[in-house]
């Protein structure tokens, strides 16, 4: 199964954990990954993520979360493609960066986006499930 995970996905871990939910979405995120590493999941990783991750001002956190790049199995580059449906998804209120990742996630062909963004997790789009990690996790291990 072919998985996006959004850039506050890999954030997570540095969130401060002092709030429940922070703290189990972590654990959630760090489940998933735990299954990419296994290769019971496949990662999309995309220029998207390489840009917000470089603006990253802690080198420790930049460094770690870029190597998911040499673990993804499939990777998105700049394309028009990718550009008209970040475009059409920013009709839908969505931000341009946050289109431009569910814009890869879709063109990447991945069947869900995992998102910690409560402003994403609302919208419906087509083509992708917009999902919480700490869902995700749930309905994956219920599966498993």
């Amino acid at each position: 199964m072919l998985i996006y995970l959004d850039i506050c996905c890999f954030n997570r871990p540095y969130d401060d954990q002092v709030q429940p939910l922070i703290r189990l979405e972590t654990e959630a995120k760090l489940l998933i990954q735990g299954e990419i590493i296994k290769r019971n999941l496949d990662l999309v990783w995309s220029f998207i993520l390489r840009y917000e991750n470089n603006d990253n001002p802690f080198k420790d956190k930049r460094n770690r979360i870029s190597a998911w790049e040499s673990i993804a199995t499939k990777r998105i580059a700049p394309s028009q493609n990718v550009l008209e449906l970040t475009k059409d998804l920013m009709k839908l209120g969505i931000r341009t960066k946050d289109a431009t990742h569910l814009a890869c996630a879709i063109f990447a062909d991945a069947a869900y986006f995992v998102t910690t963004d409560k402003k994403l997790l609302n919208k419906n789009v087509k083509g992708i499930t917009i999902i919480n990690p700490l869902e995700f996790v749930r309905g994956f291990f219920d599966a498993h």
